[in-house]
C-alpha cells in the first residue's frame, strides 16, 4: 500500500521541490504545506462546480463524440478545477505578508496545483487495482506535470496582477483564470479524443505528446526566467540598503 501511495504522491512532491529550490528567498515551509493542503481540499471544492454543470447537461462523463470530449474537458474538468484552485490560492495569499516577490506567486500556485494533483492522482491509482503501476507511470509523465504547468501559468499571472495592477488591463487580469483553463481544456480534449476513434488515436496521441512537450518546455523557461529575475531584484535591493 505504501508503494502505491508513494507512486501517486512522489512525482508531485518532486516537482514542488523543483520550483521551491529555484526561489532565491525561500518561502516559509509551513505556508508551502498550507498551500499544498489547500490544493488537496480544492479537489472536493471543484465538485461543487462540476456537479451542477453535469446536472445542467453541459457535459457527460463518458464522451462519444469530439464535441462531447470538448464539453467534458472544459465543463467537467478545466473550468471547475482551475476555478477551485484559483479560489484556494486567493484564500492562501489574500492576507499573506510573505507574498512580497513575483516568484512567490509561482511557488504558492505550484503548491496548490500539486496538492490537487497528488490527491487526484492517489484517487486514480488506488481505484485502478492491479493496473496501478501503469496508471501511476502514465499519470506521472502527463497528468501531474500537466497540473504543474497549469499552476505555473496561474501563479505567473497572479503575481503579475498583484504587483503590476495599475499597469494591467482587464484581459491581463482575466488571464490568471483563462490561461490555465485553456491549457487544461486543450490537454484534456486531446486526451479524451485519442480514445474516441482508433483510426485517429495515433495522430491525436502524437499531438498530445507534442502539446505536452511544448507546454512543459515553456513552463520550465518561465520558472527559470522568473527565478532569475527575482534573484537580480533581490540582489539589487540588498545593494541599495
Amino acid at each position: 500500500m505504501w508503494i502505491i501511495f508513494a507512486a501517486a504522491v512522489v512525482p508531485g512532491l518532486l516537482l514542488l521541490y523543483y520550483v521551491y529550490s529555484k526561489d532565491f528567498n525561500p518561502e516559509p515551509k509551513r505556508l508551502i504545506w498550507k498551500g499544498f493542503l489547500y490544493g488537496a481540499i480544492s479537489v472536493f471544492v471543484s465538485t461543487l462546480i462540476s456537479g451542477p454543470l453535469l446536472n445542467m447537461g453541459l457535459y457527460v462523463n463518458e464522451p462519444k463524440t469530439l464535441l462531447e470530449a470538448v464539453k467534458v474537458s472544459f465543463f467537467g474538468a478545466a473550468i471547475p478545477e482551475e476555478s477551485a484552485k484559483l479560489f484556494m490560492l486567493w484564500l492562501l495569499l489574500r492576507n499573506c505578508r510573505e507574498f512580497d516577490e513575483r516568484y512567490d506567486g509561482i511557488v504558492y500556485a505550484a503548491a496548490v496545483g500539486l496538492g490537487f494533483a497528488c490527491v487526484e492522482n492517489l484517487m486514480y491509482v488506488v481505484s485502478s487495482g492491479a493496473a496501478w503501476f501503469y496508471v501511476s507511470a502514465t499519470r506521472a509523465l502527463f497528468a501531474v506535470p500537466g497540473h504543474f504547468a497549469f499552476a505555473i501559468a496561474m501563479g505567473y499571472y497572479y503575481s503579475k496582477n498583484h504587483f503590476e495592477w495599475h499597469r494591467t488591463s482587464g484581459l491581463d487580469r482575466l488571464k490568471v483564470w483563462l490561461v490555465p483553463v485553456l491549457l487544461h481544456g486543450i490537454y484534456d480534449t486531446l486526451a479524451f479524443s485519442s480514445e474516441l476513434d482508433v483510426a485517429w488515436s495515433g495522430l491525436i496521441t502524437i499531438a498530445l505528446i507534442y502539446f505536452c512537450y511544448r507546454l512543459f518546455k515553456s513552463t520550465r523557461a518561465r520558472i527559470l526566467n522568473e527565478a532569475e529575475r527575482n534573484k537580480h531584484e533581490s540582489l539589487n535591493n540588498l545593494e541599495e540598503q
